[in-house]
């Protein structure tokens, strides 16, 4: 394939390489772990412990973004993904919190993957950018996630 000769491959930036990174180490710690139960406990103390230790703008809306997640859809086990906190059924991403910080974005982002029942017609959304938890925005998010699984 012919280049331009204008642009250039930097690889992945820092964050990219230590959200891949992140991830290795999730799914080794996992492949590790024991009965259902003990997996399953140990995962939401770490979807818990990755959210405390967040900037405080972003961890009041992933602990908001969990409790609904929890509370209105208890069918997806949290677990992290990428170093995000994520909500899975069968052990296959659903839904997710990013951080603002940790992509230094404008916004803290829930997304939701191809697993999620959103669909509408021949385009919905897939993404939605946070700035803060208000209680119409737990409602959306409570309707979402009954909706995704």
């Amino acid at each position: 394939m012919a280049g331009t000769g204008s642009s250039t491959y930097e690889g992945f930036s820092a964050q990219e390489r230590a959200a891949m990174k992140a991830h290795a180490l999730d799914q080794k710690k996992a492949a590790r772990r024991g009965s259902a139960a003990e997996k399953a406990a140990e995962a939401e103390r770490d979807v818990l412990a990755k959210i405390a230790e967040m900037q405080e703008s972003d961890r009041v809306m992933a602990e908001r973004v969990h409790a609904v997640v929890t509370a209105h859809a208890p069918a997806l086990a949290p677990k992290l993904w990428y170093g995000m906190p994520a909500y899975a059924s069968d052990g296959k991403v659903v839904c997710f919190f990013q951080s603002a910080e940790k992509f230094k974005a404008r916004y803290a982002t829930l997304g939701f993957s191809d697993l999620a029942k959103l669909d509408e017609g021949p385009m919905w959304a897939a993404g939605f950018a946070l700035t803060e938890v208000t209680p119409e925005v737990e409602a959306r998010i409570a309707e979402l996630v009954k909706r995704a699984v």
